[in-house]
């Protein structure tokens, strides 16, 4: 069923499937990913016991591991035990059996910690980017700077050894130009040409409190920088729920009330940022309005599936379908 205001989102909703793979048709991949999952928990139960000294975390820990591998294993059985299989089914599972012990986001200290990190050289970081000498340098730095960002995910076995960056280190490690899939010239063409009224930027979630802890990083980030601050007095920029359960992106469940949101204020781009959000998610998704679809492939099995090295880039501009 459509809901009202989709449209303003989807080209065609009701043709919309948010998953790039189907792990039911595409066995290899389903024999991947269910491998991979498994591995996590084991990850996930370490994480949890190293990170709180809550007596009760043991016990839930262990629950944790039990609920998720008893519903892989029976996904293995019978991979239609849910009607679908896919990557944002499996991540979604994970998301349930983690909550059900309380454990409403395993990474928050790590954030945390990142964040107060990022927040300290963010000044430095603006001024590198305000010396640079035109617009089109600017853009193409921000945007190696938002990749380099999404390099920075605990849940990703080939980034945690490599972790102990910071976002310098991370430049480095992104894929050299050209990208995989390298649309960013074609959008920086469209920038000299035109103005992006309003973006609605889809991030990666954070728990049940991506909301409170966004908003306390940009009431930083506003103290360091005054365009920031400006933007939030205006309510220009404002922080939203998407309404998600895991890091995966399903534009059909997102909220009436942003839908509505963001036709009234006239969104005329949309980036979906992130792997959850870009590739399991809205690889083939086409977008009634411009779009940017941008990601770091941080999975060795994935990145040759798409033909190209771990930690690849995609960066996929797309224009609004044009009136017919």
């Amino acid at each position: 069923m459509e809901h009202f205001g989709l449209s303003h989102i989807l080209y065609e909703p009701d043709k919309y499937s948010p998953d790039t793979l189907d792990l039911l048709i595409d066995e290899e991949a389903r024999e991947y990913w269910l491998n991979t999952c498994e591995k996590l928990v084991e990850k996930y139960v370490n994480f949890a016991l190293a990170n709180t000294d809550d007596p009760t975390v043991e016990i839930r820990a262990l629950k944790f591991k039990t609920c998720y591998v008893e519903a892989l294993k029976e996904l293995r059985v019978n991979p239609v035990a849910h009607g679908q299989l896919t990557i944002r089914l499996l991540l979604d599972v994970n998301e349930t059996c983690l909550r059900s012990q309380g454990f409403f986001d395993l990474w928050k200290q790590q954030k945390k910690y990142e964040n107060d990190a990022a927040l300290a050289s963010l000044s430095s970081r603006l001024a590198e980017i305000d010396a640079l000498p035109n617009d089109r340098q600017k853009w193409t730095e921000i945007c190696r700077g938002v990749l380099a960002g999404n390099m920075f995910d605990w849940g990703a076995q080939a980034v945690t050894d490599i972790l102990d960056c910071g976002l310098y280190d991370a430049l480095q490690k992104i894929q050299n130009r050209p990208w995989l899939y390298d649309g960013l010239d074609k959008w920086l063409d469209k920038l000299e040409k035109t103005v992006h009224h309003c973006a609605a930027v889809f991030v990666d979630n954070s728990g049940v409190d991506i909301v409170l802890e966004l908003e306390e990083v940009l009431q930083h980030a506003s103290l360091i920088c005054p365009v920031l601050s400006a933007a939030l007095a205006t309510g220009d920029l404002v922080v939203r729920s998407s309404g998600q359960r895991g890091p995966c992106l399903d534009l059909r469940t997102i909220s009436v009330g942003l839908c509505t949101e963001m036709k009234v204020r006239g969104v005329d781009l949309i980036i979906l940022e992130g792997m959850g959000r870009a590739l399991h998610t809205n690889f083939n998704a086409r977008l009634s309005v411009d779009s940017l679809k941008l990601a770091v492939v941080k999975n060795a099995w994935l990145a040759q599936r798409l033909g190209g090295p771990l930690f690849s880039v995609i960066f996929i501009y797309e224009d609004k379908p044009s009136e017919t």
